[in-house]
């Protein structure tokens, strides 16, 4: 039966984050006028006092859990042991807490960088546990993943109502552009802006630019989080993705259309690629609870790119 959000108390971790803020829009725009978004400057979640503050302030009835030390390649090899340590307890105190109170539904938000390094294309769920993922990110990966492990578990003991949803990587206006932790394409966006408006002719690009990756739009990534709320309540993972893959190289070339940059590109061959490809079966999504991508890649990008333009001249950086 589908679970009707407008009637429910829902809290969000890491809601006021980059896809947390889309999430939070949508359940509005769904009906749903109960939402707490607990904040990280008044609840630490690697505290389990504040974790049981949280759930006695929100009395929350279902959560969605988003909250995450995220980073690209270079902020998962300078703080590995972080982002392991952070994202696997604050998920498992979120989780056994949640378990404690009987809440209705968990909705665990997992990562691509969970799957095995050399996943057979499309990335299918049954490949999940087929390999080590991608030394880079693997920490990262790995206490992701443990969400799953423990939704499962929770379910056959428990009769505890986890899902785990795995996007692929996001993008959007409101993404993080600082060059310490933002992914790829804030990064090469900002790099081409600062390049044009320094008036340099080239930018510096980490690897070979022959990886591929697919990339989702953030309001459709909210979209899918919201329906499988709403429909799903499997115990096995779904990919959430768009199907559509791009190499690093075109992608950059394409943000230096958008962009207006026509500078030459210095490939660093000394960093590495990272996963060789990544794009995702999307067709359990779309059996299970009938999402779709709809946001075309040209057109996202463009919104992102023209967002960064316009907040990057208010902020005056």
């Amino acid at each position: 039966m589908n679970m009707n959000l407008k009637d429910k108390r829902v809290m969000v971790t890491g809601g006021a984050g980059f896809v947390g803020r889309y999430l939070v829009e949508k359940l509005q725009e769904s009906g749903c006028s109960q939402v707490f978004v607990p904040r990280s400057a008044e609840y630490d979640l690697r505290q389990i006092e504040a974790v049981r503050r949280a759930f006695d302030d929100s009395q929350a009835e279902v959560i969605f859990h988003l909250a995450a030390v995220v980073g690209g390649i270079g902020a998962n090899r300078a703080r590995p042991g972080a982002f392991f340590y952070d994202n696997l307890i604050v998920g498992t105190q979120l989780m056994e807490e949640g378990r404690l109170r009987s809440v209705e539904k968990f909705i665990s938000i997992g990562t691509v960088c969970a799957y095995p390094k050399f996943t057979p294309v499309p990335f299918q769920e049954e490949s999940l546990w087929n390999g080590y993922p991608e030394e880079t990110n693997a920490p990262y990966g790995l206490a992701k993943k443990m969400l799953l492990v423990q939704g499962q578990a929770y379910r056959a003991q428990y009769k505890f109502n986890a899902i785990y949803l795995l996007p692929t990587n996001l993008y959007g206006p409101g993404d993080k552009f600082d060059p310490e932790m933002s992914h790829v394409i804030p990064a090469i966006i900002r790099k081409c802006v600062e390049a044009k408006e320094s008036g340099e002719d080239e930018i510096v690009v980490w690897g070979d630019g022959s990886p591929t990756r697919e990339f989702l739009y953030v309001d459709d990534a909210a979209r899918g989080i919201v329906l499988a709320a709403q429909r799903y309540d499997g115990a096995e993972p779904v990919n959430l993705g768009s199907g559509f893959e791009i190499s690093i190289k075109d992608l950059i070339h394409l943000v230096m259309e958008l962009v207006g940059f026509d500078g030459r590109i210095v490939w660093d061959s000394s960093k590495p690629n990272g996963q060789l490809r990544r794009r995702l079966d999307t067709s359990k999504a779309k059996r299970e609870f009938g999402f779709e991508a709809q946001v075309d890649f040209r057109e996202g990008l463009g919104k992102t790119v023209s967002w960064y333009l316009s907040t990057q001249r208010k902020s005056g950086k």
